[in-house]
C-alpha cells in the first residue's frame, strides 16, 4: 500500500538504509519504512536533513519530496528527471497537442469536479442540485467559469456559512492546505510516471508554478479531502495535528468507482496521467476520471 511520509518534529535526518527509509533523532533510530511503499515524502519541520543517496532512490521511485510552509502550503517539491520509458514521444506530443483536444479535457475534468462536489454536499444533506445543473453549462475550457460559480455555491454549503477559502488561512484552511499537498504530492507522481512534463498545464498557466498539469489533475478529487477535512473539524476540532495528517494522508488508499470496478485514488490518478498522456498521442480524447463514491463512502472520509 503506498504511504505517505510525513516529517513535523524538528531536527531529525532521513537516509537510506538496506531498502527503507530510516529516521533517526540525536543518532538514535525511530522508525523506518520500505521505500518501495513510499508514494511522497512531506517536511513541516525546521532542521531536517537527509543523505543524497535516500534522494536518489526515492527519485527512483517517483516519490516527491515536498517542502512545506507553516501553513501546511507546499513550497518546493523535488521531483525525478527521468520518468515513463516514452517520455521524450509523450512529452513532445504533450507540448504539440491542439488547443480544442486541451480544451475538452479540462471540459471534462472540471465537469468531474463538480459532480464530485454535489456528491460531497449529498452525502451531509445539503442541496446539489442547483450544482448539477452548472454541470450541464460548463463548455469547452469552461469559457464561462462554471468551476468558479460552482466554488461559491459549493463551500458554504460544505464548511458553513462564514466560511472563506483562504490558503493562507489557519483551522479548516490549513487543514485543506494540508490534504490537497498529499493531493498534489500523488497527482505529481502520477504525472512523471505517465512520462508527462508537470509544468505544462491543461488550464493552470502561472509561471511560477512548476505542478500545473498536476492541479489540473487532482481537480476533481479535491471534494474527498474536503469531505475528509469536514468530518475532522466536526469530531475532533481543527488543528492540524498527527492524527489529522494520518487521516488525510489515508486517503490515497480511499476507493472509487472507475470503470467495471474500485480503485484506490493513488491508482486512478496513475491511471487519470496514462489516459491523458495516450489522448495526446493519439490526438483522441479519453480520459480514465473516476465516478463519485456513493454517499455512505463520502461521508466516512475522515472517520
Amino acid at each position: 500500500m503506498d504511504q505517505i511520509i510525513d516529517i513535523a518534529t524538528d531536527g531529525r535526518h532521513l537516509s537510506r538504509d538496506r531498502g527503507f527509509l530510516k529516521v533517526t533523532e540525536n543518532g538514535t533510530e525511530i522508525g523506518r519504512t520500505p521505500l518501495d511503499q513510499i508514494a511522497a515524502v512531506i517536511v513541516h519541520a525546521h532542521g531536517t536533513t537527509w543523505s543524497t543517496s535516500l534522494l536518489t532512490e526515492l527519485a527512483d521511485r517517483g516519490a516527491p519530496v515536498v517542502l512545506c510552509a507553516a501553513n501546511h502550503a507546499p513550497k518546493s517539491v523535488l521531483m525525478p528527471i527521468d520518468g515513463h520509458h516514452a517520455q521524450g514521444a509523450r512529452m513532445r506530443a504533450q507540448w504539440q497537442a491542439k488547443t480544442p483536444l486541451s480544451k475538452q479535457a479540462w471540459k471534462q475534468i472540471v465537469t468531474r469536479k463538480v459532480q464530485m462536489q454535489a456528491a460531497a454536499l449529498d452525502s451531509i444533506g445539503e442541496a446539489s442540485a442547483r450544482l448539477r445543473m452548472m454541470q450541464r453549462k460548463i463548455t469547452s475550457g469552461d469559457a464561462s467559469n462554471v468551476e468558479a460559480q460552482a466554488a461559491r455555491y459549493y463551500w458554504p454549503r460544505m464548511m458553513g456559512p462564514d466560511f472563506r477559502r483562504d490558503s493562507g488561512g489557519r483551522d479548516e484552511n490549513a487543514l485543506l492546505n494540508y490534504g490537497y499537498t498529499v493531493l498534489r504530492s500523488a497527482t505529481s507522481r502520477a504525472v512523471v510516471a505517465a512520462g508527462l512534463h508537470p509544468t505544462i498545464g491543461l488550464h493552470h498557466s502561472n509561471r511560477g508554478n512548476a505542478f500545473a498539469l498536476a492541479d489540473d489533475l487532482m481537480e476533481p478529487f479535491r471534494p474527498l479531502v474536503d469531505c475528509a477535512v469536514r468530518s475532522i473539524t466536526h469530531s475532533r476540532g481543527r488543528q492540524v495535528d498527527t492524527d489529522a495528517k494520518q487521516t488525510l494522508a489515508r486517503l490515497i488508499a480511499a476507493d472509487l468507482p472507475l470503470g467495471e470496478g474500485v480503485t484506490p485514488v493513488s491508482v486512478a490518478l496513475t491511471k487519470l496521467a496514462t489516459s491523458l498522456g495516450q489522448s495526446f498521442e493519439t490526438g483522441k480524447l479519453d480520459l480514465a476520471l473516476p465516478d463519485p463514491p456513493d454517499p455512505l463512502t463520502l461521508a466516512g472520509l475522515g472517520s
